[in-house]
């Protein structure tokens, strides 16, 4: 027992510390966005434990783009700046579900489902959220229906898109 709590101690501590090296990213790019991730890949002591963590950093007006996760919930909350978020449900329905975020507040994106976050302070504003799985996964929904290789076929994007 004493061998399992040593090194549960001691992925709790590199957990610990990762999370305090997710230093703030570079914000100029096209997006205005930096996402720092903290996943098995990094801490492979997290194998097995469903979590996983990011620090987004974001410039004025910056977005993570539109994206889903298959295989987890993820909870942001808003460590500076205030920051827009939403989720659209599934099915025939499509409900955006949106809301402007304050330093403190937190928001839930449910699994598997199309969310989005944008700044819309006049400052920088930093999220950390936490993710149920430790390999989450992620469908950036533009590249992967415009950035997919091969292409999909033009005729079928404009009907899918009704153009």
């Amino acid at each position: 027992m004493l061998a399992w709590t040593l090194s549960l101690y001691e992925l709790i501590i590199s957990f610990i510390l990762g999370l305090m090296s997710l230093a703030s990213g570079n914000t100029s790019n096209p997006l205005g966005s930096n996402i720092n991730r903290l996943t098995v890949d990094q801490i492979p002591g997290l194998n097995t434990l469903g979590i996983s963590t990011v620090r987004v950093d974001f410039a004025p007006g910056g977005v993570v783009p539109i994206h889903r996760h298959p295989r987890v919930t993820e909870i942001v909350t808003v460590l500076e700046g205030r920051l827009r978020v939403g989720f659209v449900t599934s099915a025939l329905e499509n409900r955006v579900f949106s809301k402007i975020l304050d330093k403190g507040d937190a928001f839930v994106f449910p699994m598997g489902l199309v969310h989005f976050q944008q700044n819309v302070d006049s400052g920088n504003t930093v999220v950390i959220a936490f993710l149920s799985s430790q390999n989450p996964g992620v469908v950036a929904i533009a590249n992967a229906v415009f950035g997919s290789n091969p292409p999909i076929d033009d005729a079928i994007l404009a009907k899918a898109f009704q153009l």
